[in-house]
């Protein structure tokens, strides 16, 4: 068990500092209901840092429950994912640690777990703690499916061919391990990804239904309203309809707040498929955004979170419960489009999005709300990471974190720090996508070991439109207060700084850059 590890961070579990920036008062009780908050985290899927309408003075999405949400709490507008894709963020945010120390790219369909079975996860301390967990929606992180066969069907897709499973290649009749009820979720209900194979609904460790059809890339049954379906084939359910996704989580969410009680907190993960692609919003969003079918599902996306709010607000929890919400990494290439037509920018004032070390690739929306105890409408710029909501919520909920726990997090509130010599102030943070480049930023200051921090490729119209130069220096250098777009490359002019920086990036990949199974 976690709690007979040697405990090297936070309070003791029942002695907790609940801290009030007006003046921090302290409470050492038994009572879970008045000394543990109830912690919830929303996490988007692909939104960018300017689709989040309270800080992008030129949005063409509404945002109101978000801009509500941040009017009520701490917004940070330097906030980072670990990396600029989906899986690896994921992990880091559950585990405090860097993504790259265990691997670079997604999971893929019926991939195995991205996690090392030794690896310590935020659930496992806070299900310790005696909270009740669950992760209600897209997992994304991998399984230990059974299978029958090797993969033995075969499609072309994206001009190469590609086996895949069929539905006799897997036996769907054991539980399936490795994946939330087994890194601390107590409940987990979802598709696992949206866009991979199973097209099925799963609850707990097993599906609800058995997948005997396989989901046809060439005709899914249904159009999107924008871009492709980026689905991956594979088997599917009869009848699977992507439409039906966010509406069912959306239920699932609320039906699970309602069914909680007083006498235990809560720990909610509640990772959104949207606005991901495919892009579908249910028909009642349409148009209701200038930003075409993607401001529309992101809308959409608002409304849920929405409701999740407001069946917090049915249990009169409000008080007591922590909100986070952030998004996994910066949106998809359907930007640069959405952008030279609607005038909408999701990466906001940023360059680049999705898979970059440009900053829109990984600055993301993040806002949390804890009435009473972090001071309404206030915007911090100071530099943090999802690596460190670990370490902050265990302090903030009185969690013990183990020995070798969380090893890359840092507490991100200075002020709510309850022994603040423990939680040094985080002063510089490694950026990375893919195993070929890298990034490290300090103060100010971003370096890059390349002369590009790009990834997605950019079309020429939409560098013209926002007026971008290529470099040609071996690396790249910027004043990130000064130039927050990344267009004047200082590299040249301070030859020891680059020196200083780029062996913070080898340093810190050699304590620890590859973990080798437990």
């Amino acid at each position: 068990m976690i709690a007979l590890l040697k405990i090297t961070r936070a309070v003791s579990a029942w002695c907790i500092v609940l801290p009030v920036l007006a003046g921090a008062t302290l409470s050492c009780q038994r009572d879970t209901k008045t000394t543990a908050p109830n912690v919830v985290i929303i996490y988007a899927d692909d939104m960018g840092y300017g689709d989040l309408a309270i800080q992008n003075p030129d949005s063409k999405i509404p945002t109101p429950h978000l801009d509500q949400l941040a009017s009520e709490g701490m917004r940070f507008t330097n906030a980072h994912s670990s990396s600029g894709i989906c899986s690896p963020s994921r992990y880091a945010l559950l585990t405090g640690t860097y993504h790259w120390r265990r691997q670079h790219g997604i999971v893929g369909a019926f991939g195995p777990p991205f996690f090392n079975d030794g690896d310590i996860t935020l659930p496992q301390v806070l299900q310790e703690r005696g909270y009740a967990t669950a992760c209600i929606g897209k997992w994304h992180l991998g399984w230990n499916w059974n299978f029958t066969n090797p993969p033995s069907g075969k499609v072309t897709q994206w001009g190469r061919e590609v086996s895949y499973y069929l539905p006799n290649d897997v036996s769907w009749d054991q539980p399936v391990t490795g994946g939330p009820t087994d890194r601390g979720f107590e409940y987990y209900f979802g598709d696992g990804t949206i866009n991979f194979p199973p097209y099925a609904w799963m609850e707990n460790d097993r599906l609800l239904a058995v997948p005997t059809e396989v989901m046809d890339i060439q005709d899914i049954g249904y159009e999107t309203k924008e871009g492709n379906w980026e689905f991956r084939p594979g088997p599917k359910v009869p009848g699977w309809n992507p439409y039906e996704v966010l509406p069912t989580l959306s239920e699932k969410v609320v039906e699970w707040i309602g069914s909680q009680t007083e006498d235990k907190p809560f720990f909610l993960y509640f990772p959104l498929p949207s606005p991901h692609a495919p892009i579908i919003p249910n028909d009642e969003f349409d148009g209701k955004s200038q930003a075409g079918a993607y401001g529309d599902f992101m809308y959409q996306t608002d409304w849920v979170v929405g409701q999740l709010l407001q069946a917090i607000r049915d249990k009169g929890w409000e008080e007591n419960t922590i909100v986070i919400f952030s998004s996994d990494n910066g949106p998809e290439r359907y930007a640069f489009d959405r952008g030279e037509k609607h005038g909408h920018f999701s990466m906001g004032p940023l360059r680049g999005l999705k898979r970059d070390i440009w900053e829109g690739g990984h600055r993301v929306p993040f806002v949390i709300r804890w009435p009473g105890k972090i001071p309404a409408g206030t915007v911090s710029d100071k530099l943090v990471s999802q690596l460190d909501i670990m370490a902050t919520l265990a302090d903030l909920t009185g969690t013990a974190l183990p020995e070798g726990a969380a090893p890359d997090s840092h507490h991100f509130l200075p002020e709510l720090r309850t022994r603040p010599e423990q939680f040094p102030q985080r002063d510089w943070l490694i950026h990375n996508t893919m195993a070929n480049r890298w990034a490290v930023r300090q103060g100010e200051w971003l370096y890059i070991n390349d002369n590009t921090g790009q990834h997605s490729a950019m079309p020429e119209s939409f560098s013209k439109l926002r007026g971008y130069e290529t470099f040609a220096t071996p690396g790249l250098l910027f004043n990130l207060a000064e130039d927050p777009e990344q267009r004047v490359n200082q590299y040249a002019l301070k030859p020891e700084l680059v020196e200083s920086m780029d062996r913070l990036i080898s340093e810190a990949k050699a304590g620890g850059y590859l973990i080798k199974d437990d």
